[in-house]
């Protein structure tokens, strides 16, 4: 799965998070901040990931619904009232 390339610019950002679930994580990570940012970096590669997924499939239904148009025609020319 493709991850987003971090830039080297940093910012600081304001999250609110549970206080017993930072105290937690402490006891697995000396670095918190490197941690979110690794955590996020995977979520956004997710997200990207499912999108592209979706545009694919609609991209697919879209071919074989034209492909069916053009192999018969439109339903709705049966009921042209013109």
């Amino acid at each position: 799965m493709h991850r987003p390339v971090a830039s080297g610019r940093k910012r600081p950002v304001n999250l609110t998070l549970s206080e017993s679930l930072v105290a937690q994580a402490r006891n697995y990570t000396s670095n918190l901040s490197a941690t979110m940012e690794s955590l996020l970096g995977e979520y956004v590669a997710r997200q990207q990931q499912e999108h592209l997924s979706r545009q694919q499939m609609a991209d697919a239904c879209a071919a074989d619904w034209n492909a069916l148009h053009e192999a018969i025609g439109s339903f709705a020319d049966e009921h042209s009232t013109l």
